[in-house]
């Protein structure tokens, strides 16, 4: 897949689509695109991750397909489906066409063609490609998922029983996810370039909410990455990442707020906090938050 000549020429592709990546996160997303390797995205939530893969797709001109992971998804689900009515439906024309007498082989070799066959996310990647495949929170999956996955990483094409090998003929930049509630196994990540992704630090947070949110002042933004900082080094039950802080800014900013201080933080904190035990903990120490 073409695309940018250097991580620093990628860099500026992703921030021209309002995403400042890190050296880091550049360099493992040039790396995919140049191997032809998936990219599997680790780290606490709220850190970009997703918003990596929605800012590869519109830097580099793709299409994204995304694949949301939840407990209990299946190939039904990720890759493909019958789709039984119309097929009924055929038959049905197929018998009244015959004036009630059926070609049984002929009938079924019909049924498996692409016509009837309902593309979810991984096939459509496949079929479409290239493209962007953001398989989202592959932790949330179980081991039979993963293991499942294995072909499609490793050959770009997947196997339909009754319909044979869908194999991509330019194969999607995979980009996988994982807020690590659980250990994705070894298989899966041999077959990725891997990288951690961290919080964004002080100036890159103020740079992300000067960017996202232009009529924030600098001085706001560095009160609300600064406070956001120390919230996320607080025992709490979930931190605030990016997208809290870009909230707490629209909510700031909504009020008229110019500054943060105890009494503005104290009636937006549902912005960035989400838990009742998170919010009495923190209101107990505003004081020390905005210090």
């Amino acid at each position: 897949m073409d695309g940018p000549d250097s991580p620093a020429a990628l860099s500026e592709v992703l921030e021209s689509t309002g995403y400042l990546a890190g050296e880091g996160v550049a360099t493992a997303a040039f790396l995919a695109l140049r191997m032809g390797r998936p990219l599997f995205c680790e780290g606490e939530p709220g850190t970009g991750k997703t918003s990596l893969a929605n800012a590869l797709a519109e830097g580099l001109g793709l299409p994204i397909i995304r694949l949301q992971c939840h407990e209990g998804i299946d190939a039904a689900q990720a890759l493909y489906e019958w789709d039984f009515p119309r097929q009924l439906l055929h038959l049905r024309a197929l018998e009244a066409a015959g004036g009630g007498g059926l070609d049984v082989e002929a009938a079924e070799q019909s049924l498996y063609t692409r016509r009837f066959l309902l593309a979810r996310p991984l096939l459509r990647a496949l079929v479409e490609a290239p493209c962007v495949l953001l398989v989202d929170e592959i932790d949330r999956a179980d081991d039979e998922f993963e293991a499942f996955l294995l072909q499609l990483l490793d050959e770009n094409a997947v196997t339909i029983p009754e319909f044979g090998e869908v194999r991509a003929e330019h194969p999607p930049l995979v980009v996988l996810t994982s807020n690590r509630t659980r250990e994705v196994h070894d298989a899966l990540k041999r077959r990725c370039l891997y990288h951690w992704v961290e919080h964004p630090d002080l100036a890159r947070e103020v740079a992300i909410l000067r960017r996202r949110l232009p009529g924030v002042g600098e001085r706001l933004a560095t009160q609300i990455a600064g406070a956001i900082r120390k919230l996320r080094e607080m025992e709490l039950l979930k931190p605030p990442g990016v997208a809290e802080s870009l909230d707490w800014a629209q909510a700031l900013q909504a009020l008229g707020k110019s500054e943060l201080d105890v009494e503005s933080a104290a009636i937006t904190l549902g912005a960035v906090l989400k838990y009742s035990e998170d919010l009495d903990r923190v209101r107990a120490k505003l004081d020390a938050l905005l210090g």
